[in-house]
């Protein structure tokens, strides 16, 4: 059972409040932190395990690090939500790595070279019931929006 902190952040991260300042704040917070201490602390995996995703841009080619939430999965993969906090549109990095799926991960202080491969029909419905037992906010996102939040699986790059 979900400690009463957990059960706070679930609460308020599931708000439309959250959804237009954590875009702004989160982010850059993340970012920062983790240059300065060279990638030993992400301040948001405190509350959920979280990755930075170095990514070609899908127009500029230029490497983007972002910041993100993620549910690591037994076998050593990860899913990336592109849940964009329940607003609108999907986020940037969900492009980026729809055109240029081999990207890089750093997690927990190792950088990982990864393929990253969006997920659909029976293998993205099984994911996302796994998403959502492990992050339930993730419904209140999708229930605000029309378009389907994009999942991505991260595998390391020369496994299968």
């Amino acid at each position: 059972m979900a400690g009463y902190g957990v059960r706070l952040v679930r609460k308020v991260s599931s708000t439309r409040a959250f959804a237009k300042v954590a875009p702004h704040v989160i982010p850059a917070f993340d970012r920062t932190v983790h240059r300065l201490t060279r990638g030993k602390v992400l301040p948001s995996a405190r509350m959920l395990p979280g990755v930075i995703l170095t990514a070609r841009g899908a127009r500029s080619g230029l490497p983007r690090r972002t910041p993100l939430a993620c549910m690591p999965e037994d076998g050593g993969t990860w899913i990336l939500i592109g849940s964009n906090f329940g607003r609108p549109g999907h986020p940037a990095w969900t492009a980026n790595l729809l055109k240029h799926p081999d990207a890089e991960i750093s997690w927990r202080g190792r950088d990982i070279a990864v393929r990253a491969r969006l997920l659909e029909g029976a293998e993205r419905e099984a994911a996302w019931a796994a998403v959502l037992a492990f992050w339930p906010p993730y419904a209140a996102y999708q229930s605000r929006v029309e378009r389907e939040i994009r999942l991505f699986r991260l595998q390391r790059v020369g496994e299968d």
